[in-house]
């Protein structure tokens, strides 16, 4: 009898059990990094509820929201090393730990001081939960299923890193925000036991050696002086670039009223420890020694450029989403559970788009979809900075906030597997705690740039309104200097005036002639990044596979 046929195509083979056990496991990672990006993210839109409960000054909510990314910068190199040399599933189950722990004493802190130190804890852990996850997936998967690992990996954390100010919104509604940080204790749990099942065991061949000369120097340089350079871009606007705009003072320190600011001196001890890591890893390594950081790793062409192409992505995304929060509430005097539902989209778009990527890079090439997502990214910012005005509200976003999401998904799903694909598995826990840096610079690069970008441009447009509004100038003056200083939010007060309704539509005209110049910043520096893009070539990882043979 002849076969019968059908019309169904035969289904694809399922993967392999081996092959299911280590997908899974990725799942377990995002998700573990996942939960640290949402912390990144979450406490800016509940800040106004914590200072309130806690009656914290300025200066602590400052410290609130900054310490957090100084400490998860400043020790995500040593950290990565440490999971080469003694585990990374371990560093990173240690991390969860670390980081659940903190979660709890934040979510019972009873004053600024307890939950400062809290957040600082929960930087530990993060730093250490980030490169363990990354190295891990860099030394198991190869081929094509590398570009599906890092596909999951990157739409998740891309879409975890938008709904952390929604999560943030609907508990700052409800009043709760102790939650946010008290629900990161199941979920810890069940990262950790995940991890165990799931998670494969990975660390550098021959660490022997170089567990009895650890890097000590190396690591102490690496923390001191990524913190002091951090520290000083997230603190640049808060007490001047240069001069001093503000007073500062730490642990019963004064700083001396010269006229100075800190920031230019901590950026330039920074500066100056950064140089001194090279000068000890170069000679370690010309001595044949264990190093903390591998100088070597930037001599491969796709490491270097991916690493200043992640930096300048987060310079974007972390701007944008600093950014547009303040407009909508400033122009609108929307509540946070709407400002975050306006940003729903991007994180939309980052897990459609993400969880895509892997196959797209299986047929057309990492690298290239790197480069797609990079010309969506800067089309959809360039977009909204083009079109966005006083009346634009949320639904007036979303188009171009999808359109963004959609290629913030597509790259930073591959563009850090393009990054570390060429890297040797042994040092993929030091070349991942670097390529983490580079994002978490970027990240604070961002904020900085575009917020003062941003600030600036507010200053100056309100007092060009106020000019002919009959006024005094005295009092135009401070007015514009206050909604400066407010980041945009005082123009709500103006609203609630009928005598200063002018002002107010100068206000709102303002905020959204600052957010055009914020945007096409954006869009500029992300331009530059889809130029470093360009020069990304076809990864290989011959080496990982001759390494399993």
């Amino acid at each position: 009898m002849p076969e019968s046929t059908s019309l169904t195509p035969p289904r694809a083979p399922a993967p392999p059990p081996a092959v299911r056990h280590r997908r899974l496991g990725v799942v377990v990672m995002s998700l573990g990094v996942s939960l640290i990006v949402v912390d990144a993210t979450i406490v800016g839109v509940l800040l106004p509820r914590i200072v309130s409960d806690l009656g914290m000054t300025t200066t602590d909510a400052e410290w609130v929201t900054s310490v957090y990314s100084l400490v998860f910068a400043a020790l995500l190199i040593p950290f990565g090393r440490a999971g080469d040399l003694f585990g990374r599933r371990r560093m990173f189950v240690l991390g969860v730990t670390v980081f659940a722990a903190a979660s709890l004493a934040a979510a019972l802190a009873g004053g600024g001081s307890a939950l400062i130190g809290a957040r600082a804890l929960q930087g530990v852990g993060a730093s250490m939960i980030m490169p363990a996850t990354l190295s891990t997936v860099n030394a198991v998967f190869t081929g094509r299923d590398r570009a599906v690992a890092f596909g999951i990996w990157g739409s998740l954390i891309s879409g975890m890193a938008a709904l952390g100010p929604l999560a943030g919104g609907a508990l700052a509604t409800g009043g709760g925000w102790r939650w946010a940080f008290g629900i990161n204790l199941p979920l810890g749990a069940a990262l950790i036991a995940g991890a165990l099942r799931l998670m494969p065991e990975t660390r550098a061949p021959g660490v022997a050696d170089a567990r009895r000369e650890i890097d000590w120097t190396g690591g102490v340089l690496s923390a001191l002086g990524l913190g002091a350079l951090v520290c000083g871009i997230i603190e640049g606007q808060t007490y001047g670039w240069w001069a001093a705009t503000r007073p500062f003072s730490t642990a019963g320190f004064d700083w001396p009223e010269t006229g100075l600011s800190p920031v230019p001196v901590v950026l330039a001890l920074g500066i100056v420890l950064i140089a001194a890591l090279v000068v000890v890893e170069r000679s370690r390594a010309a001595a044949g020694r264990p190093v903390m950081l591998d100088l070597e790793l930037f001599r491969i062409p796709n490491f270097r450029r991916g690493n200043l192409a992640s930096a300048l992505i987060n310079v974007g995304e972390l701007g944008l989403l600093f950014v547009l929060p303040l407009f909508l509430l400033g122009v609108h005097g929307t509540n946070p559970l709407q400002i975050s539902l306006a940003i729903l989209p991007l994180a939309l778009g980052a897990f459609l788009s993400g969880g895509y990527a892997g196959r797209l890079a299986n047929r057309r090439g990492a690298h290239r979809v790197v480069q797609l997502g990079m010309v969506l990214e800067v089309a959809a910012v360039a977009a909204l900075g083009l079109t966005v005005s006083a009346t634009t509200g949320g639904l007036g976003l979303a188009p171009w906030m999808l359109l963004y999401g959609t290629g913030l998904g597509l790259t930073s799903a591959q563009l850090t597997n393009v990054s570390l694909a060429d890297v040797p598995a042994a040092r993929s826990g030091q070349a991942s705690g670097t390529q983490s840096t580079a994002r978490q610079v970027g990240a604070a690069l961002g904020i900085a740039a575009i917020g003062t970008v941003f600030a600036t441009s507010l200053g100056h447009a309100m007092t060009d309104r106020l000019s002919g509004s009959g006024l005094p100038p005295g009092r135009q003056a401070a007015i514009a200097h206050d909604l400066r200083e407010s980041a945009g939010t005082s123009g709500r007060d103006l609203h609630d005036t009928p005598e200063m309704a002018a002002a107010a539509h100068a206000a709102d005209a303002s905020l959204a002639a600052a957010t055009r110049h914020a945007a096409l910043t954006t869009a500029a520096i992300l331009a530059l990044g889809l130029g470093l893009s360009l020069r990304l070539r076809p990864s290989t990882d011959h080496h990982r596979e001759e390494s399993k043979r």
